[in-house]
């Protein structure tokens, strides 16, 4: 199972996700794809994604069952502890501050 989840993407990169993905909702796109497709996937994520973010969670043999990748500027980063990985916040930017993660 793959899942994605783009905010902010251009309409070209959704477009190409909806090529080889359902999206189920706006911006989520579930499919199940081999290793290879999937990594093509995320290069073509990162050449596209501009000022969005993006996260692509796949099945996976570890201790959750899964792993995932994070691109662009979010509050939610992640982290590794002792061999599992969690995502963790960072803090909200004070008002008059300038938000840029």
């Amino acid at each position: 199972m793959l899942v994605i989840v783009v905010e902010n993407a251009p309409p070209r990169l959704r477009g190409r996700l909806a090529v080889w993905l359902v999206e189920v909702r706006a911006g989520v796109y579930v499919g199940n794809l081999s290793r290879r497709v999937r990594e093509m996937l995320w290069q073509q994520i990162e050449a596209g994604i501009e000022d969005g973010n993006a996260v692509m969670i796949w099945s996976t043999n570890t201790e959750s069952g899964f792993d995932f990748l994070t691109l662009g500027k979010n509050r939610r980063i992640p982290i590794e502890l002792d061999g599992l990985k969690l995502v963790s916040f960072l803090p909200e930017p004070n008002e008059g501050e300038k938000e840029g993660w």
